[in-house]
Formats: structure tokens, sequence, C-alpha cells
């Protein structure tokens, strides 16, 4: 009978540790990113939308100067994937996430970048320790396009394909019309089935921003005209998301004035530093009983 010591199942033998992978968890994943309540609407409130990134110049060295577009989601959800021509696009809105977004995006971007074009991009389910979004990129204000449909997947010629042209077409069905506001940063008009909404992420700390919004809220300003109404808030990523419903039938533009009327209204409440009145804290309890946590 051999006497070589066995390994227990399950367990590396000794001349190989494997290393245990650790979750971590970051509340504000996108801080520091130009645009963070932007990175925060395009992964959870707008179907469809691209902008193109730039590499750091570290990355640029490595990777070459190759184009980089972000997406709101991909196909089948893929974190990544690469172009015949050496393009990568990496999907904000992906199945498998760990705790800290930015890294996730950040090891896709990498494994996209390291995968001959063309070829499946494949990816760690826990990304691990290493290099964020924040320093693969440059930092830089989004340039975001939004679309009607998802033809910006695709290579040219690609919709000849009848299985490709039948995915389009059920990925398209999903899609709700989404429209871009002017008149403050983060802010996009959706008409979804029986109502229209404006959504707005707002940028500053979430206590804050709930601060200010309370007190709009007890002064009657939190509203963005007649037969609007303040449907509630949600919290995406340590920021604050607020959402009105709108009547159906009125367009995108017209809800540009009263945006930035709302805007000027609460940048002169968030620079107020007295404590909240009476009246503002039973508002503010009313907010948060309203407040809807996405991530």
């Amino acid at each position: 009978m051999s006497k070589r010591a066995k390994t227990p199942r399950g367990r590396a033998s000794s001349g190989e540790k494997r290393e245990k992978i650790r979750d971590v968890y970051v509340g504000r994943p996108f801080e520091g990113l130009a645009d963070e309540p932007d990175w925060i609407a395009l992964r959870e409130l707008v179907p469809a939308a691209s902008a193109p990134l730039k590499l750091a110049p570290a990355f640029a060295e490595k990777y070459g100067d190759r184009p980089v577009t972000l997406a709101t989601v991909l196909p089948m959800a893929w974190p990544a994937m690469t172009k015949p021509d050496g393009r990568v696009m990496i999907g904000l809105q992906r199945h498998v996430q760990s705790g800290d977004v930015s890294r996730d995006l950040a090891v896709a971007l990498q494994c996209a970048l390291e995968t001959p074009p063309g070829n499946t991009v494949d990816i760690p389910a826990l990304p691990g320790l290493g290099d964020r979004l924040q320093d693969v990129i440059e930092n830089a204000p989004l340039d975001i396009t939004v679309h009607t449909g998802f033809e910006f997947w695709l290579d040219d010629n690609a919709t000849d394909d009848p299985n490709v042209r039948a995915s389009l077409e059920r990925a398209n069905a999903s899609i709700f019309p989404t429209v871009k506001l002017a008149a403050a940063p983060a802010t996009y008009w959706c008409r979804v089935t029986d109502r229209s909404h404006v959504r707005l992420v707002l940028g500053d700390d979430e206590d804050r921003a709930l601060d200010a919004l309370s007190r709009l809220s007890a002064g009657g300003g939190l509203l963005l005209g007649d037969n609007t109404k303040f449907a509630g808030m949600f919290r995406a990523h340590g920021l604050l998301a607020p959402v009105w419903d709108l009547p159906l039938e009125v367009e995108a533009e017209h809800w540009e004035a009263p945006v930035a009327e709302f805007a000027e209204r609460y940048r002169e409440a968030l620079a107020v530093t007295e404590p909240l009145s009476a009246s503002e804290r039973r508002s503010k309890q009313g907010l948060i009983g309203r407040l809807q946590p996405l991530r």
C-alpha cells in the first residue's frame, strides 16, 4: 500500500495555495468619477445608452489606444465584448456582480483588453483586489447618447442574420422612450405604460440631499408644476434619485424649464445650514417612508 500522503478532498496540495477571494462592499462605487450621478443613472434608470471612454495613460500605453464604449447593457447582459476590429464594449447592467461595481467594471474592461479581438471575454465571478474603474479610465465627463434601440451593439450587416435580427427585436421591445434633459445633470424623462416620469440623480451627500428635499417639501417647492406628483425616491449606489409622475401626453421638452426651476430651488435649499424646523422634520420622515433602495 502506498505511503504517499493523501490530499484531503477539496483542499489544495502542499505546493498549491488556493487564494481565497473575499468580496468587498463599496457603498458609492462611482465616487470620484466625473459625472458620478450619470454613471448611476445609466446603470439603474436608462434602458439604452452609450458613451465613449478613454483609457488612463498607463493602460493606453499597455494596451494601445483602443476604442472603448460604455453601454447601459450588452446582449444577454454580458459584462464585456470585443469586436473583430479591436473595439471593446463594457456593460453597466449585468447579472453577476460583486460588492464593488467599480472593481467589476475595471476587471471586465481589462479582461476584454486582454482578449483577442472578436473572441468571447471570460470574466471571473468575483474580481478580487486590484485596480478600480477610477484607475483604469481617464476621468472625464461622459458624452452620453440615448438610443431608441440596441442597434449600436451591432457591426455593419449583422442584422442580415435572422437570429441576430430576432434577438434585436426582442431587446428593442423592452425599451421605453427616454430623453436626457439638459436642465440639470443626470436628469431623464421617460414614458412607461400609462404615465411619464422625470428621474434625477442628485450628486450630493445623501443626508444633505435629503435635508434639502425636506425643506422643499415643507415649503411646497418639491413639485414640477400643475398635474405633477412627487412619486418618491430611489437610493442607488450612495446617492438619491427623486422621481416625479407627470401627465402621459406631455413631451420631454416641456419639462426643461420646470426641472431648471426645481434645480435652482434645490441648490438654495442645499445651501441652508440651520437645523430643520418641526415641519421640515415631519416632511423628512415622509420622504424616508417613500425611499426605495436599488442597490
